[in-house]
C-alpha cells in the first residue's frame, strides 16, 4: 500500500513555496501549467520535466533567499537561463520534485570599463545584448553562437560556450575573469575580479564554468573585451581532401599575422541540404568540390592591408594544390550570404528527418584521420546514412551529425543512437578527444562521461559535488552521477 507523506511534511512543503512566493511576489512565481510549459521542455524535445514552480527572481539578493529555504528543506533547484542548451542541462526531472529558477529577470549590465576592456553583466543579460553593449563602448565581446538571441550569459558559463571565434580568443573559461556565485547554501561569493593577474590560491570560478550549475548559480560575470575589429575579410575556398583543409588551416594562421577569427568546415552534403531547404543559399562557385572552409580574417586597424594578404595567401594555396577555388566576400552582404551557407546546414538538418548529433573534438592535427576513419564504420553499420560532419576545426570542433538515410523510419533510426555514439565516442577516445566540446553533458551524455572518463576523475568531480552541495539540491542529475554506476549497468 502506498502511503501518503505526513501531512507535516506537507504542510512544510507548502509553506517553502508559499515564502517564495512571497520573496519575488506572485507574478514571479508561477504552478500554472500554461505558464510553466515553455520552461519545462528541451529545445529538440529530447526531454520533458515536470517542476512544482517556475520561479523568476529580480536580484542576486532574492536568489539567495529562495536558495537558503530550499536548502534547509532539501528541496531541489534547477537554474535556467535561456532553454537554448542542447543536453538537456536546464530541464527538470520528471518527478515534478523541484523548482526551475529562471534568471531571465537579472538583465542589467552592471559596469563597463573601456580602458580594462571589462563588461560586468548579470547572468540573465542576452548574449545579443551583451555584444550591442560592447559595441556601443567601441569594444567587442567576441562569443558568436548561433542562438546568441535568446542565449544568455549565466547559461553559456554554465556550459563553457564556445562559438566560431574560440580559435582567435577562446571560450567562456578564456573570457571570464570573475564571477559572483550563489553557494547551495545561500551564502553569496563574490569572485568579481577585474583582474587579469591574482595568483592568491585555487581559482575558484572554474569550478562553476562548465558547472550546469550543478555547484551554485552564477548570478553575474566580470568578462573580457576585445578591440572592436575595423576590418574583417570573410572568404569561402574549395578542396578536394579533409587534409588538405586542416594544413591550409594551418598555414592561414601563419600567413594572417594570427589574425584568423573562424574557420568552418562546411562538407559538400552539408552545402546542399542549405541550399535544398534554406531560401537564399546558393553555390558561390561554379564547380561543386567533396569540401570546403570559411573563414574570417579581422584586424582592429583600418587600411591594413588585410584583403590583398588573404589573396597573395590563397594564390600560395592554389599553387601548391591544396585550393582548388574560392571566392572572397566583396562586400559586407556578400560576406552575410556565405555565412549563411555555414548556418544553413543545421537549419536543412531539421528538414531530412531523424538526426543523431555528435558534438565532439580532438586535436586539431588529428580532425582529418577522425572524419576519415570514422566514416567507414559508421556507412558500414548503416548503410546509406548520410554523414554531415562541419563546424569549427580551426579548434578541433566538429558537429558530426548523422541525417537518416533517404526514405528511412525516422524513429527506428534514432533508435540506434547508442549504437552510433558507441563508434563515434571510442574513435574519439581513441584520438585523445572529447565527446562534448561546446555543449556540456547535462542528461543527455550522463552515461557517456561514466563510460568514458577515469575513475580517478569521475571520484574527483563526486569529491567536489559532495563537499559543495552534499544534499544534490543543484541541479540534481545533471553532469555525474552522485554514486558510481553499479558493475554491468
Amino acid at each position: 500500500m502506498t502511503m501518503s507523506p505526513p501531512a507535516a511534511s506537507r504542510r512544510s512543503d507548502s509553506d517553502v513555496l508559499g515564502r517564495i512566493e512571497r520573496i519575488v511576489g506572485p507574478r514571479y512565481c508561477t504552478a500554472d501549467p500554461a505558464e510553466m510549459e515553455p520552461y519545462l521542455i528541451e529545445e529538440r524535445g529530447l526531454f520533458r520535466g515536470a517542476a512544482r514552480r517556475v520561479v523568476r527572481p529580480g536580484s542576486v539578493e532574492e536568489v539567495a533567499e529562495i536558495v537558503r529555504l530550499c536548502a534547509e528543506a532539501k528541496l531541489p533547484i534547477v537554474p535556467q537561463g535561456g532553454n537554448t542548451g542542447l543536453v538537456g542541462g536546464g530541464v527538470p526531472p520528471e518527478d515534478g520534485n523541484c523548482i526551475v529558477m529562471s534568471l531571465a529577470r537579472l538583465n542589467r549590465i552592471r559596469d563597463i570599463d573601456p580602458i580594462n576592456y571589462t563588461i560586468t553583466a548579470e547572468a540573465g543579460v542576452i548574449l545579443a545584448d551583451l555584444q550591442e553593449a560592447a559595441a556601443a563602448h567601441d569594444r567587442l565581446f567576441p562569443l558568436s553562437l548561433g542562438a546568441e538571441g535568446s542565449c544568455r550569459i549565466g547559461g553559456n558559463l554554465s556550459t563553457n560556450a564556445g562559438g566560431i571565434a574560440v580559435l582567435r580568443y577562446g571560450n567562456m573559461r578564456d573570457l571570464t575573469l570573475g564571477l559572483e556565485v550563489v553557494l547551495p547554501d545561500g551564502r553569496i561569493w563574490n569572485g568579481l575580479r577585474t583582474l587579469r593577474k591574482d595568483n592568491t590560491g585555487y581559482d575558484l570560478k572554474q569550478l562553476f564554468i562548465g558547472g550546469e550549475g550543478t555547484l551554485g548559480i552564477i548570478t553575474a560575470a566580470t568578462l573580457k573585451l576585445f578591440p572592436r575589429p575595423q576590418e574583417t575579410v570573410t572568404a569561402l575556398i574549395a578542396f578536394e581532401r579533409v587534409e588538405d583543409v586542416m594544413e591550409t588551416f594551418a598555414l592561414a594562421r601563419a600567413a594572417s599575422g594570427d589574425q584568423l577569427t573562424a574557420f568552418e568546415l562546411i562538407p559538400r552534403i552539408g552545402l546542399e541540404i542549405a541550399m535544398k531547404h534554406v531560401p537564399g543559399v546558393v553555390d558561390p562557385i561554379a564547380a561543386p568540390y567533396p569540401c570546403y572552409a570559411l573563414l574570417d580574417v579581422a584586424s582592429s586597424r583600418r587600411g591594413g592591408g588585410l584583403r590583398d594578404a588573404v589573396e597573395a595567401f590563397l594564390a600560395d594555396v592554389m599553387e601548391r594544390e591544396l585550393v582548388r577555388d574560392g571566392v572572397i566576400a566583396a562586400s559586407d552582404a556578400q560576406a552575410k550570404d556565405l555565412w549563411r551557407i555555414r548556418e544553413g546546414i543545421v537549419e536543412g538538418q531539421k528538414q531530412e528527418g531523424g538526426s543523431i548529433k555528435h558534438d565532439v573534438s580532438v586535436p586539431v592535427s588529428r580532425v582529418a584521420a577522425f572524419i576519415r576513419e570514422t566514416g567507414p564504420a559508421i556507412e558500414a553499420a548503416c548503410p546509406g546514412v548520410r554523414i554531415v560532419a562541419f563546424g569549427h576545426v580551426g579548434d578541433g570542433n566538429i558537429h558530426y551529425n548523422l541525417s537518416q538515410p533517404v526514405g528511412a523510419d525516422r524513429d527506428a533510426f534514432l533508435a540506434r543512437r547508442e549504437e552510433m555514439n558507441r563508434i563515434v565516442h571510442d574513435r574519439i577516445a581513441a584520438l585523445g578527444g572529447s565527446i562534448s566540446a561546446e555543449h556540456g553533458i547535462g542528461r543527455l551524455k550522463l552515461g557517456e562521461l561514466e563510460h568514458y572518463k577515469s575513475p580517478v576523475e569521475l571520484d574527483l568531480m563526486r569529491c567536489v559535488k559532495h563537499a559543495l552541495d552534499p544534499d544534490n539540491i543543484m541541479n540534481p542529475g545533471k553532469i555525474i552521477a552522485l554514486e558510481p554506476a553499479s558493475a554491468g549497468s
